[in-house]
């Protein structure tokens, strides 16, 4: 992973100074609220339903022992003891006063993190792959050039006011796990004639306009990154409408104008800048890859590690759901489950916090990864430590055996944080986990994504099940959507029709899903595989038996 510079240091140290300085200020009444709320969204403050919240990024979903070691510190210390991992790869802390906000990033400082970007209207956190440098299926290793972006567009001055917010997300795998095709750029790394090149993919997003992004690059030159970049936040900072929010977004720009003229423009762009970088960036690329170099896999012996197949169904179902296949042969990958039965989706408490850096320590070549969907992952470790990690993360309630399943879900937190939400998203997560709990084995494969409201946090336009929260005269309604997906086949989710309220929403999901059980046509055919052979037609009239009995 990537180790901070001098200048990384300085630069972090003198934004917490001047953040200081301007809390401070607001506490004495020397700034108004308005004058306030930009300053503390540069350092990922907002000003949630009941306490204000601090948003801390975490670059590319990557972290080390010791970080997550000071999230842990943070949340004892200024908050209530838990922190809450996002979509965007980062953990927000629900609880802190304003006047601690400084000192806590002056913690994460000592650790080289920060919350600069993780709000406001400029480039976010760029998400990737939570697999990237251990998947069968990479092509290459994505996060060198995720890190690269993260350098070239901290503090960019040209996109600190875009006309909207701004997300990348880049992959190295076959397999998209990065759902690069629902941000504003989409990157994959593919192989060109035995070079890396890019696929690159813009104008996605979700939100109250939810679109698939389109290919404008199928084969950008990995040296060309950085210019190409430029060249369509350019583009798009220049005809990025700023009258209407809601139509700021570069999906918004790139459907007004047509993917022909927008990539029109941003190759004259790309022919201006290319010049300018001069070959500065790969230059600074060459050093970022030198901390990126794979870690030293030790061999062990496997015997325990097949005895306790042999002997703990447990351990054998918690392997089967939640280890995934490594590039070395005798390595794996595991997903840790912040999603056990009803549990806040994407919460951990400080003493788990510490666990799983004590295991990473120890088990997993210090390092740790955060999924988008709001899991932990160890990325390498030796499949011969499997059972000791097993062992102590049931200790701490951490080896639910349920990634892909029915309870992994996605979900933002809602009306019970959230100013913006018109509806709850945890406590329906938490219903969800604890109904199907029994069920999920023959259920299998199904992901269900919650939103709190039509900004669509929780990505519901891309869950084979979409759930979106909306408020209908004062009460709490719930409208599903079925179809999406956030893989390869990226798709939308097709609306089916009424919203239910809280009462009527469990019994029209035992309606959907006994219907895809009764219509699949093996245990082996997922749910969104029927739906793709069926059609939405047999589930929308399962949803809705009770309305046409009437």
């Amino acid at each position: 992973m990537y180790n901070y510079q001098e200048f990384d240091r300085a630069f972090v140290r003198e934004r917490v100074e001047q953040y200081r300085d301007q809390v401070q200020r607001r506490l004495d009444g020397a700034l108004t609220e308005d004058e306030f709320k930009p300053l503390r969204l540069m350092n990922g403050v907002y000003l949630q339903l009941h306490a204000y919240m601090l948003r801390i990024a975490i670059p590319y979903g990557t972290l080390s022992s010791r970080q997550m070691r000071q999230l842990a510190y943070i949340a004892d210390r200024w908050d209530k003891g838990y922190g809450h991992f996002t979509t965007r790869q980062n953990i927000q802390f629900n609880w802190p006063r304003l006047v601690d906000t400084p000192d806590i990033l002056d913690a994460l400082a000592d650790v080289d993190m920060h919350a600069i970007q993780t709000s406001g209207n400029t480039i976010r956190n760029v998400t990737t792959d939570q697999f990237a440098g251990a998947a069968l299926d990479e092509v290459a290793d994505p996060r060198p050039y995720a890190e690269l972006i993260r350098q070239w567009s901290t503090d960019h001055p040209e996109f600190q006011f875009l006309p909207r917010k701004f997300k990348i997300a880049i992959t190295g795998a076959v397999e998209d796990r990065a759902v690069i095709r629902a941000h504003d750029i989409g990157l994959q790394l593919v192989e060109h004639e035995g070079r890396i090149a890019f696929k690159v993919f813009v104008g996605g997003g979700l939100g109250r306009t939810p679109i698939i992004g389109q290919e404008l690059m199928d084969r950008l030159p990995a040296e060309d990154l950085l210019p190409y970049l430029e060249a369509v936040l350019s583009v798009y900072n220049l005809a990025g409408r700023r009258d209407n929010k809601y139509k700021a977004r570069i999906k918004i720009t790139v459907g007004a104008m047509g993917i022909d003229a927008f990539r029109k423009r941003v190759d004259e762009a790309f022919q201006r800048l290319r010049a300018v970088f001069n070959g500065q960036d790969l230059a600074v690329l060459g050093n970022i890859q030198k901390n990126f170099a794979p870690p030293h896999y030790v061999e062990k012996s496997q015997e325990s590690y097949f005895d306790a197949l042999d002997s703990d169904s447990r351990f054998r179902e918690w392997v089967e759901r939640n280890v995934s296949p490594h590039k070395h042969p005798s390595y794996a990958s595991v997903t840790i489950s912040l999603k056990g039965h009803g549990d806040t989706p994407g919460d951990a408490t400080s003493d788990q916090m510490q666990a799983i850096a004590d295991l990473a320590e120890r088990f997993g070549h210090d390092e740790l990864r955060i999924s988008h969907e709001q899991n932990v992952v160890f990325p390498h470790v030796a499949q011969a430590d499997l059972p000791a990690i097993y062992r102590t993360l049931k200790s701490f309630g951490l080896a639910t055996a349920n990634i892909g399943l029915i309870s992994d879900i996605i979900a933002c937190p809602g009306m019970d944080y959230c100013a913006l939400a018109t509806a709850r998203s945890i406590p329906i997560a938490r219903d969800i986990a604890l109904r199907y709990a029994r069920r999920e084995a023959e259920i299998g494969h199904m992901q269900i994504k919650i939103s709190g409201c039509i900004n669509a946090c929780g990505h519901h336009h891309v869950g084979h099940v979409g759930i979106l929260g909306l408020d209908k005269a004062g009460v709490e309604n719930y409208q599903i959507t079925l179809g999406g997906s956030a893989g390869n086949d990226a798709a939308i989710g097709e609306k089916m029709g009424r919203g239910f309220n809280v009462d009527e929403l469990m019994p029209a999901l035992d309606r959907l899903i006994d219907a895809y059980l009764a219509l699949r046509l093996h245990e082996g055919e997922t749910f969104a595989e029927t739906v793709k052979r069926l059609g939405t037609v047999p589930f929308q009239e399962a949803l809705y038996v009770v309305d046409q009995a009437a």
